[in-house]
């Protein structure tokens, strides 16, 4: 089981949800932790531009935190190969206390299971005669001494002497193909070396003249003496027979290590087996599960960066451990079952709250961290033009430009101009890039901004994003879906909507409000736009 912590931000990743999760996961590790920054999508354009700037790799895409059966602690139980004996299978199923037993190839492939049932009924309905096996493993399970060894495949049928001598020549019930069971019968045993049987097993520690040693080499036959009397051989020799002789191969019911908890669960509780291997990617063993590891399932850690809603997290959020959120928007929707750190400042960028978490831990910023961080803040902030600005956001652009060795001014119009082009993206993409949506008080709104330098190429294509709008708003139930056009230089908005009231964006903005009307001033969703919104629905009930 993994035991790594999550860092993320939110869905439609932006500069800041992105450097704060590797700037926090920097930190937490050099406290001790054990932390990994992911994305829950694609990152944008001037996000990629900046971890290219720094030389800082890609965080790890994931798509959901639910339960995965690599989550689970379940048994690492040693398999066995095909060509291992029953008896060792079971030796080595007791010696665990295990009933059920992955068989691998030499590449650790699964290919096949076998169970204390499948043995005991090997024991009881078996085919006593034949026997196909390998040399040693006779020697190991019998613990016997080898007198001559000829060849190592040992396939046949079993004959024990108990008949008079003559009687056994008579009926030729010894061939090439038998394995001979037999005590100090030194006749019966230079019969079975002049047919060149497979294999004579001599019983009770009994010496053989090394006249027939001698035959038997030249013959090419092999002579194993065991301690055990020819009874006790007998029971056990059968159980010398490979293992793949029993195991079970048809229609294995397996699971991948990546599966998720909820599609397995239902199969493995109304199966009439209890115990399923679990493999990799690939089909190689790893381990096997139970339906006692269902009971008490160990979930991801993770920990929220820049939100703190569902909606804006990641899938099967209500199935992970949230240990820790660090946030500079409104107080969501998001609960735990136990208490945690929540750090929500009303700053312009989650970056501003970890570099005094920094400060405040005593752990010095690596250079690359700190233009990480600088990019955040300058990105959310629009380079400390945006109303939600703070003294804050300002001192630590100010520290960290001095760490990164960055001149902001230019950092920034260079930062900007690659994030905001617009060149070869649909409009699709471009309106989705920075799409949030958000439930009011019963009613749900969506908002893209699009923030950009060449917002003349977005207007002109005015019917093409209205009529994208337009399917997004019927499509997902909207009671108004906005989308902003930013002029970051002119530090404004340009709209493009669809609403259920005609007057609400009038009402927001406090002027005549139609489709590319430009809002002077307005520039922050979080901090401009939604309050406005939630003003006028108010004043419109």
């Amino acid at each position: 089981m993994e035991d790594k912590t999550l860092i993320f931000g939110h869905k439609n990743p932006d500069t800041d949800s992105v450097t704060s999760a590797i700037a926090l996961s920097h930190l937490k590790n050099a406290l001790g932790f054990n932390t990994e920054p992911c994305i829950l999508g694609e990152i944008p354009k001037e996000t990629a531009f900046v971890l290219d700037h720094f030389n800082i790799e890609r965080p790890r895409l994931i798509d959901n935190v639910k339960i995965q059966l690599s989550d689970l602690d379940f048994d690492k139980i040693l398999p066995l190969e095909p060509s291992n004996s029953i008896l060792k299978a079971y030796n080595h199923m007791n010696a665990h206390k295990i009933r059920t037993l992955p068989i691998v190839d030499q590449e650790n492939y699964l290919i096949g299971i076998i169970t204390m049932k499948d043995i005991a009924m090997n024991a009881i309905n078996g085919d006593y005669r034949s026997l196909n096996t390998t040399f040693y493993n006779i020697k190991q399970d019998l613990n016997a001494e080898i007198l001559n060894y000829a060849h190592s495949d040992i396939n046949g049928h079993i004959v024990i002497t108990a008949f008079h001598d003559s009687t056994i020549i008579k009926q030729q019930r010894i061939e090439p193909d038998s394995i001979v069971i037999t005590g100090d019968r030194y006749d019966m045993i230079e019969h079975a070396i002049l047919t060149k049987v497979q294999l004579i097993i001599v019983t009770g520690d009994l010496e053989i003249p090394e006249l027939l040693i001698e035959k038997a080499k030249v013959s090419g036959v092999n002579i194993l003496m065991t301690p055990y009397d020819t009874y006790s051989t007998s029971k056990l020799i059968n159980q010398t027979n490979f293992v793949s002789t029993i195991m079970n191969t048809d229609r294995l019911m397996k699971f991948r290590i990546d599966e998720y908890l909820e599609n397995c669960r239902d199969i493995i509780q109304t199966s009439k087996h209890s115990k399923f291997p679990v493999v990799d990617e690939h089909g190689k063993y790893l381990g096997i599960i139970g339906r006692t590891h269902f009971l008490n399932p160990s979930k991801k850690n993770v920990i929220l960066v820049d939100h703190n809603e569902y909606a804006q997290s990641a899938n099967g959020l209500v199935e992970a451990n949230v240990l820790e959120i660090i946030d500079h928007h409104k107080i969501g929707d998001i609960n735990t079952h136990l208490p945690i750190s929540f750090r929500n400042m009303p700053v312009g960028s989650t970056n501003t709250i970890i570099f005094q978490i920094y400060k405040e831990s005593g752990i010095e910023i690596p250079k690359s961290i700190a233009g990480l961080m600088l990019s955040g803040i300058i990105s959310d902030t629009l380079f400390l033009k945006s109303p939600t600005t703070t003294y804050f956001d300002e001192h630590a652009v100010s520290i960290l430009s001095e760490i990164s060795n960055i001149n902001t001014s230019q950092y920034a119009l260079e930062m900007f101009k690659n994030g905001t082009s617009l060149v070869g993206r649909t409009e699709e993409d471009i309106f989705f890039n920075d799409f949030k949506e958000f439930l009011i008080d019963g009613y749900k709104i969506g908002i893209s901004q699009v923030f950009t330098l060449n917002f003349e190429d977005i207007l002109s294509k005015t019917d093409n994003y209205l009529k994208l709008i337009k399917t997004v708003h019927h499509d997902r139930d909207h009671y108004v879906t906005l989308m902003l056009v930013t002029d970051i230089i002119n530090e404004g908005s340009y709209t493009l909507f669809e609403s259920k009231h005609d007057s609400l964006l009038s009402v927001a903005f406090e002027m005549h409000v139609e489709q590319g009307t430009f809002i002077r001033a307005v520039v922050s969703r979080k901090k401009q736009i939604i309050p406005m919104i939630i003003n006028a629905l108010n004043m419109l009930k």
